[in-house]
C-alpha cells in the first residue's frame, strides 16, 4: 500500500514525463486512442464514485458557504478567463474553443492528490469536486455553448448527452455498487486512484503524441493562454476566498479546486463532439500546466509551514 501511495503523488511527475516522451516518441502512446479514451474517462468517474459514501456529501451541509464560494468561483473564474484569453492570444478556433471547454470544465481527480500534498482541507476537496463534476453536466456544455458561438457551431445538446455518458452514469453506478455490493468495493477501492493515475497519463500522453506536429509548429501561443489561465485560477481562487473567509486552509483548497480542471473530461468532449481532432490539444496541455502549478504550490506551502 506505501507503493500505491507514493505512486498517487508522483502524479504530476508522471503526467509531464509521459507527455514530454509522446512528443519524442509518439508511437508509444498514440495506440491509446478513440474509445479507449472515452472508456478510460469512464473508468476514472467510476473509481471515483467506488471511493464515495452517502456521508460524504456531509459536507456540503457543515460548511455550504465553502462549497458555493468554490463552485462559484469554479465556474465563472475559469470558463470567462479562458474566453477573454482566447480574444488575448489570437488563438484559433480550434484552440479556442478547446480552451474555452476545458476552462469550464469542473476540477479533476488530481485536485486531491495535491490537496492532500498541500496540506489543504482533503475532505473540501473531495466533496467539491464530487459536486462541481455533478453541477458540470449542465454547466460545461452551457458555458461551454455561451463563450464558443462565436467561433464555432457548438452542440450543446451533444455536449450534454456525453457528460452524462462519461462522467454522470459511471460515477453514479460507483456510489451504488459502493453502497451495495461494500465487500466487494472495498477490495478494490485502494487501488482505484493509481488506476484514475495511469488511465489519465494515458489520455494526456496520447492526445499530446497525436497532435505533435501542430503542438511544435503553431502551439506557442496556446501554452502561453494555458499558463496565465492556470495561474490567474490558483491566484484568484486563493485571495478571493482568503478575502471572504480568512481560513488558509480552505484558501488552498479553493485555489486549487479553481487552478485544477478535469482535463481528461475536456479531451473527451473535444473529440466526441468537434471534427478536429486539435480541439482535444487544449484540454492535454490543461494537464501538464496545472499540474506543474499544482506541485509548486504544494512545494510553497510545505516550505512554509516548516518555517513556521
Amino acid at each position: 500500500m506505501k507503493f500505491i501511495e507514493q505512486f498517487n503523488r508522483s502524479f504530476p511527475f508522471l503526467v509531464v514525463g509521459c507527455a514530454l516522451l509522446s512528443l519524442v516518441y509518439p508511437q508509444g502512446f498514440i495506440w491509446f486512442s478513440g474509445s479507449w479514451i472515452t472508456f478510460g474517462l469512464g473508468g476514472i468517474m467510476l473509481g471515483m464514485g467506488l471511493t464515495l459514501q452517502w456521508k460524504d456529501f456531509d459536507q456540503v451541509f457543515k460548511t455550504p458557504l465553502w462549497v458555493g464560494c468554490g463552485l462559484l468561483l469554479q465556474f465563472t473564474i475559469m470558463p470567462f478567463l479562458g474566453w477573454g484569453l482566447a480574444i488575448l492570444f489570437e488563438l484559433p478556433p480550434f484552440f479556442a474553443v478547446g480552451l474555452i471547454l476545458v476552462a469550464s470544465c469542473p476540477g479533476g481527480t488530481a485536485s486531491n492528490v495535491i490537496a492532500y500534498l498541500a496540506e489543504a482541507n482533503l475532505a473540501l476537496s473531495v466533496t467539491m469536486t464530487t459536486i462541481s463534476t455533478i453541477a458540470a453536466v449542465v454547466m460545461t456544455p452551457l458555458l461551454t455553448n455561451y463563450l464558443s458561438g462565436s467561433y464555432l457551431e457548438v452542440d450543446a445538446m451533444g455536449l450534454f448527452i456525453s457528460t452524462l455518458k462519461v462522467v454522470l452514469f459511471p460515477l453514479v453506478l460507483g456510489v451504488l455498487l459502493n453502497r451495495f455490493l461494500p465487500r466487494i468495493t472495498k477490495k478494490i477501492i485502494p487501488f482505484a486512484p493509481p488506476v484514475a493515475v495511469l488511465l489519465i497519463t494515458l489520455i494526456v500522453a496520447s492526445i499530446i503524441g497525436q497532435g505533435k506536429e501542430i503542438i511544435l509548429t503553431s502551439g506557442f501561443r496556446l501554452i502561453g493562454a494555458i499558463m496565465v489561465l492556470h495561474l490567474l485560477g490558483f491566484l484568484l481562487g486563493y485571495f478571493i476566498s482568503k478575502i471572504i473567509f480568512k481560513n488558509k486552509a480552505v484558501s488552498r483548497t479553493i485555489a486549487i479546486e479553481v487552478g485544477m480542471q478535469n482535463s481528461g473530461l475536456g479531451a473527451v468532449l473535444a473529440r466526441e463532439n468537434f471534427t478536429n481532432p486539435s480541439t482535444a490539444i487544449p484540454s492535454a496541455m490543461s494537464s501538464l500546466v496545472h499540474s506543474i502549478y499544482g506541485s509548486i504550490f504544494a512545494s510553497m506551502v510545505k516550505r512554509i509551514n516548516q518555517k513556521k
